[in-house]
């Protein structure tokens, strides 16, 4: 079935559509939620609010990469799943190493307070990942939107780990200088 008949569903607040979605996306949304926190029940809840928060939000939005929609709706909620989980003992796991390592391109964005600043670092950062080569750029992804392991990055692309690992760190570094010369820094 198509998405624009998956989300019209959706609008219709048929049930069919929550079925539909999770035969279509659920392998999709469940790989993003496990990649974030590492534990089958974790993942297959998130999956499951992952659709609760579809239903929710459709209508009055119409996505129209329903692909995309799900994907961040799962992230966001296994990235608060995993924080709530992990608010009492810090530490491990490649999300906290993921982020760890982005830290460093944004440190002290967390003082903007104005919305219009975040959406245009948003922007900005859009505009660096389209100006990426697209082997680089699917590596970038995979491990800071998808939050895969080195490992699972390697093999996925052919590379070795520390090809990976290279390509990471420069990719940082270029994130870096870029929200510099923008003024993000």
């Amino acid at each position: 079935m198509d998405d624009k008949t998956i989300v019209e569903l959706y609008f219709l607040r048929n049930e069919d559509a929550i079925g539909l979605t999770e035969e279509k996306y659920g392998p999709y949304c469940y790989s993003i939620a496990y990649n974030i926190l590492s534990n089958r029940e974790d993942a297959q809840e998130s999956v499951s609010d992952t659709y609760l928060a579809a239903w929710n939000a459709i209508p009055p939005r119409r996505p129209s990469v329903l692909s995309a929609f799900l994907g961040k709706l799962t992230r966001h909620i296994s990235i608060d799943r995993w924080r709530q989980r992990t608010a009492a003992k810090r530490g491990g796991g490649e999300v906290a190493v993921a982020l760890e390592e982005l830290s460093e391109c944004v440190a002290g964005l967390q003082n903007i307070e104005l919305e219009y600043e975040r959406k245009e670092l948003m922007k900005a950062y859009t505009r660096f990942l389209k100006e990426l080569p697209a082997a680089e750029r699917r590596v970038f992804l995979s491990r800071y939107w998808y939050m895969e392991s080195i490992e699972a990055i390697a093999t996925k692309f052919g590379f070795s780990q520390s090809k990976v690992k290279m390509l990471l760190q420069r990719t940082r570094i270029k994130l870096r200088l870029r929200f510099e010369e923008e003024g993000y820094k």
